[in-house]
């Protein structure tokens, strides 16, 4: 049979990422291409105890049709600590979803009609990308400095794009970057929303991930105005597999966001949810979240350490205090998807960085590496092995 699919499906194209880890299923490749969590920091036996002792005590409350708002013990909870960050107020509202990537794409779906603008980060989530894309969006982006992203080339995003209607940034160690906005670039982006009527999504999946360095108050702390729709989750500080994030937004938002996710997937996993409450309340969280901090500092010198000692000089990589991701770029004019294959061909997995682009059509000498996924001595013989790659291409 021919069949005829729906424009907004015809024009996605399979991860990237996804399909370069399809290579990572052979035991032998060293995958610096994946963003999952380190096997080390899971809970695994506080998961354990609490599903036990709910599925005994409470079982039909966790097995039942839940509210598609979300756990409320959760709901509060999370609420409590959100404004212990200054990232909640009473201003707002807050919603379970499923995971971080479903905060995006609601948050897409009740602003933005076909062709309307969204401006992100370039490069960014290709995750949240893809899910723009499905709605027809046409994405601008807006490349970066050190500080984040740049606000002359905001100010040329909206000059030249029609119907600008989001914004979509990760302050905190940025994916694929690893860059962390600074505060003062914060303030301006914010200022900037203001002054040209965006809505901003503040997704935050790394932010509890800060290693070195100062915490940064989020954009949503300058909120003022409830233009700020503030995405997090639990995926990298409890586990991935439960699919447990949520939003933080003005009222009007929220109510909008439920009705779309009654439609969606009415709500979300609710004996996940109550096990991230009980695991955020009942524990040390912030000694679990400082253990986390300890393990990725350890992964993160691993990798830094290696790419100084065996890497060419010719390739630079950004220095993050946080979060997952290293990027890294080759000289002006290099190969980077040949670069790529052949780390492949000696079974070492990087991300191409054309994958994190709006247009997925340009050119780019970057890539991703990760360093949460490997173990301590994989992060040692990739780099080695990566580092012999570009010197034998790029000289010392």
């Amino acid at each position: 049979m021919n069949y005829t699919f729906s424009d907004k499906i015809s024009g996605l194209k399979p991860s990237a990422i996804r399909e370069i880890l399809k290579a990572t299923a052979d035991p032998s490749i060293i995958a610096f291409a994946a963003g999952n969590p380190a096997p080390d920091a899971f809970p695994v036996e506080e998961i354990k105890k609490i599903t036990m002792d709910i599925l005994e005590k409470n079982p039909i409350a966790a097995l039942q049709y839940g509210a598609t708002e979300g756990y409320t013990p959760l709901r509060d909870a999370v609420k409590k600590r959100l404004a212990s960050q200054g990232s909640f107020t009473d201003r707002d509202e807050l919603i379970i979803t499923s995971g971080g990537q479903q905060a995006s794409e609601l948050s897409c779906k009740i602003f933005l009609n076909e062709g309307d603008t969204l401006i992100c980060e370039s490069p960014s989530f290709i995750g949240c990308l893809n899910a723009f894309r499905s709605y027809n969006a046409h994405l601008a982006g807006v490349e970066m400095d050190d500080e984040g992203i740049s606000i002359a080339g905001l100010e040329e995003a909206v000059k030249n794009n029609k119907n600008c209607k989001l914004l979509y940034v990760i302050p905190n160690f940025q994916n694929p970057s690893g860059r962390c906005m600074s505060a003062a670039r914060r303030k301006a982006v914010y200022e900037f929303a203001c002054a040209h009527n965006l809505v901003i999504i503040e997704d935050n999946p790394y932010g509890e991930l800060r290693f070195a360095g100062e915490d940064i108050p989020s954009i949503k702390s300058l909120d003022t105005e409830g233009r700020v729709i503030y995405a997090g989750s639990f995926s990298k500080v409890v586990s991935p597999g439960m699919r447990v994030g949520f939003i933080a937004a003005a009222p009007e938002i929220i109510s909008k966001i439920v009705v779309c996710k009654q439609v969606s997937d009415v709500h979300s996993n609710i004996l996940a949810q109550m096990i991230c409450h009980r695991i955020l309340t009942e524990y040390d969280f912030d000694a679990h979240i400082a253990s986390l901090k300890q393990i990725y500092k350890r992964k993160y010198t691993l990798m830094a350490e290696g790419i100084k000692k065996y890497f060419s000089s010719k390739v630079t990589v950004t220095e993050p205090q946080g979060g997952l991701f290293i990027w890294g770029t080759l000289p002006e004019g290099s190969d980077m998807l040949d670069f790529c294959k052949k780390a492949i061909e000696r079974k070492v997995a990087v991300v191409p960085g054309t994958a994190f682009l709006t247009d997925e059509n340009a050119m780019t000498t970057s890539f991703r590496m990760n360093f949460s996924t490997p173990t301590d001595e994989q992060l040692t013989e990739g780099c080695k092995i990566l580092g012999q790659l570009t010197k034998e291409l790029y000289g010392e």
